[in-house]
């Protein structure tokens, strides 16, 4: 981060008090049960973790560290030494209780990384120790080793690293999947993406210019427009100061073919509006219910009351689709696994990058989660596992005026808050 951002508390890892209990691991790891014999021979494995321990603000996501035996792999799992790890939108949702696919806390949270494999479990035929490969979760990524199963692994092409390999799978997959599979995007068709300079915006920016001719309305605030034309916009919209409805119709009256909506409330109306016939649109998240730290439920009650509302004779005399995407709820591993192996192709191709906004280590979760929340991120923002050294400092692509200065006054309080959370936990 740049100067001018004012340094917050960063957590110290929290010990373990059961040295027996396993770490909360990824969604097909083995819950090992005490020590056995055997394990007690071994030397105990260490790792960090990043776990939400109830609902609510920053606070609530802690860094601990567990200790456990050596985990004993199951027939067609594989232990990965984790390198990195994305930050999802999905996340901040699951932090205020808003997303109903992670489990109820405490739980180690965390959808996606990249790693090196250090050991294998039997009847493992394609992957072997120091393969390094992307893997995917529905919780339990953003820790140092998970055990998961060796088909939600994808060995990583020898250019791409470990921060992109975080990037790739929930943005990539989530774009993919809704430009190809549900609006089928064709050359000469006009598309307006939201967020665009988030992860899945930019993610679906640059899928969109694997099709010939596709023109691309963004909305983003105005100090990330050259960013985001750069990268495939061809019409960015500031929509702080404008009105992107009006925007899009001084350039196309008739409107446009596909709109990509992670918003929800009356932004989903809009994007109807603005569908020419036998046009798209796409609903893959509501945005417009997160606007602090913690649920606020003005806001949810706003987007719910302003959402779209259809009947199906409706839709038929306005000659167009509503689709929703959810990426949680696809239990089709092998339309997963494909996706991710073209998504592969493209990117040994060149035709896409995933661009990392910034890196943090475990140590600085809440400025990760804080810079996401607040939309200062242009493209993906990454958790690293590895413990922070002293002198290192944030790592960031963004410029300097993109961060938001924090008075000397929220510094205090929340050294004061800070001070608070670890009396209480003494006591």
């Amino acid at each position: 981060m740049s100067g001018e951002e004012a340094p917050t508390q960063q957590q110290q890892p929290e010990q373990e008090k059961k040295p027996d209990e396993p770490p909360p691991a990824a969604s097909d790891a083995p819950q090992e049960p005490g020590s056995s014999p055997a394990a007690a021979e071994e030397k105990p494995l260490s790792c960090r973790a990043l776990v939400l321990t109830g609902y609510g603000g920053y606070d609530k996501v802690r860094l601990q560290v567990k200790t456990q035996s050596q985990p004993q792999l199951k027939a067609g799992e594989v232990l990965v030494r984790v390198k990195a790890c994305g930050l999802n939108f999905a996340e901040l949702l699951g932090r205020q209780g808003l997303y109903d696919m992670l489990p109820a806390p405490p739980v180690t949270m965390g959808m996606e990384g990249s790693g090196v494999i250090e050991a294998v479990g039997e009847d493992v035929k394609d992957r072997k120790v120091g393969d390094r490969v992307i893997t995917l979760s529905r919780s339990g990524m953003w820790q140092e080793v998970v055990v998961v199963s060796a088909d939600h692994t994808f060995p990583m092409p020898e250019q791409m690293s470990f921060e992109e390999g975080a990037a790739l799978p929930v943005n990539y997959i989530t774009a993919y999947m809704m430009l190809f599979e549900m609006a089928n995007v064709r050359p000469g068709k006009s598309i307006l993406i939201h967020m665009a300079a988030g992860g899945v915006g930019i993610a679906a920016t640059q899928l969109c210019q694997t099709v010939q001719d596709v023109t691309v309305f963004g909305t983003a605030s105005a100090s990330k427009h050259e960013t985001i034309a750069q990268g495939g916009v061809t019409h960015p919209i500031d929509y702080r100061t404008k009105d992107y409805v009006e925007e899009i119709r001084k350039i196309n009256p008739k409107g446009v073919d596909i709109v990509l909506d992670p918003l929800g409330g009356s932004d989903t109306q809009k994007g109807f509006s603005l569908l020419k016939p036998l046009g798209t649109l796409i609903v893959f998240g509501a945005a417009n219910c997160v606007t602090g730290q913690k649920k606020n439920l003005l806001a949810m009650a706003k987007t719910w009351y302003n959402q779209l509302s259809l009947n199906t004779l409706k839709l038929m005399q306005a000659n167009k689709a509503v689709c929703g995407f959810h990426l949680g709820y696809i239990t089709d591993e092998e339309l997963i696994s494909r996706c991710m192996f073209k998504l592969l192709e493209l990117y040994r191709q060149g035709k896409i990058k995933p661009r990392i906004d910034s890196c943090y280590h475990f140590e600085e979760v809440t400025d990760a989660m804080r810079r996401m929340h607040e939309r200062q991120n242009i493209g993906k923002v990454i958790l690293l596992p590895e413990p922070k050294k002293q002198e290192e400092k944030p790592k960031s692509n963004a410029e300097p005026g993109e961060n938001v200065e924090k008075s000397e006054a929220d510094v205090s309080e929340k050294k004061e808050e800070a001070t608070e959370e670890v009396k209480a936990e003494k006591d």
